[in-house]
């Protein structure tokens, strides 16, 4: 007997095509590499995790939509969530091992409206 596969949520789906999106985008606009995606420990998760040419670690939290019904998507980053990312990074650091680096954290929001184009708007040091 075979496994039983639930179908995907919708907003899992839509936010998984974000952070593909998102990846691309920092990978082809902005000569990025990435380490992490969907790192967890613990304490929660870190959408990407990359390093851009000047060597920085960029921490990259991913936010996706279908619409603006809700406000920006960039808007959802408050600033607890902020300082759990903060937290998720130094972890994330110390499970590999990194020492000193220079970090930044951006904000990639993306929207992607049925039927229409999706818009991608990048925060660099967001906070």
């Amino acid at each position: 007997m075979g496994a039983i596969v639930a179908p995907m949520a919708a907003k899992d789906d839509l936010g998984r095509r974000g952070e593909d999106t998102a990846a691309e985008y920092l990978r082809d606009a902005h000569g990025m590499v990435v380490l992490s995606r969907n790192w967890r420990c613990r304490e929660g998760e870190l959408d990407i995790v990359a390093t851009d040419p000047e060597y920085r670690l960029v921490v990259c939290e991913v936010k996706t939509r279908s619409g603006v019904g809700f406000g920006e998507p960039a808007e959802a980053v408050t600033e607890r969530k902020a300082r759990r990312i903060r937290r998720l990074a130094r972890a994330w650091m110390a499970v590999h091992h990194v020492g000193w680096v220079e970090i930044r954290f951006d904000i990639v929001a993306v929207l992607m409206p049925p039927g229409r184009e999706t818009t991608i708007a990048h925060f660099p040091a967001a906070f």
